[in-house]
């Protein structure tokens, strides 16, 4: 027999409060993830179902629910964003602009010579896409590999 999910009353009343304001999706089925099971006594693959979701994110969608608490949602990106940094934000930016001064000078940027400079700073060995990745975030061009 499926165990079915308990809801306080409280959580149910901050849920229907939620519904009702929900500025996102994201939002709209966190309230629902509580108010299904909660209303009608459906389990967790039944509102997984009614979702169009899988029964992992409707109880991940609870548990952000119950951690935010006090009637907010814990409305944040599952995915996405720099989860792990070799250098600090700021390490990068100095590396880059090095490299730009010293591409300046001599007139050549190749992204092989930042590769160089990135690996000495980071102190392994770093693939060029990490390094593309890195001009990316900041914004810069990489140069053209034809010139």
């Amino acid at each position: 027999m499926v165990r079915k999910p308990r809801c306080s009353e409280a959580e149910v009343s901050i849920a229907l409060a939620l519904a009702e304001s929900a500025k996102t999706v994201q939002q709209i089925r966190q309230a629902e993830s509580i108010l299904i099971p909660a209303l009608t006594g459906a389990s967790t693959a039944t509102t997984a179902k009614i979702l169009g979701i899988s029964r992992s994110h409707v109880c991940l969608l609870r548990r952000l629910f119950r951690r935010a608490g006090e009637g907010t949602c814990a409305d944040r990106e599952l995915r996405g964003g720099r989860r792990h940094e070799l250098i600090s934000p700021e390490e990068e930016r100095a590396v880059v602009e090095k490299w730009l001064v010293e591409a300046k000078s001599l007139g050549v940027a190749t992204v092989a010579a930042l590769c160089g400079r990135y690996e000495m700073a980071v102190g392994r060995k770093v693939p060029r896409s990490t390094v593309y990745r890195v001009l990316s975030r900041l914004g810069v061009q990489p140069p053209n590999r034809r010139s």
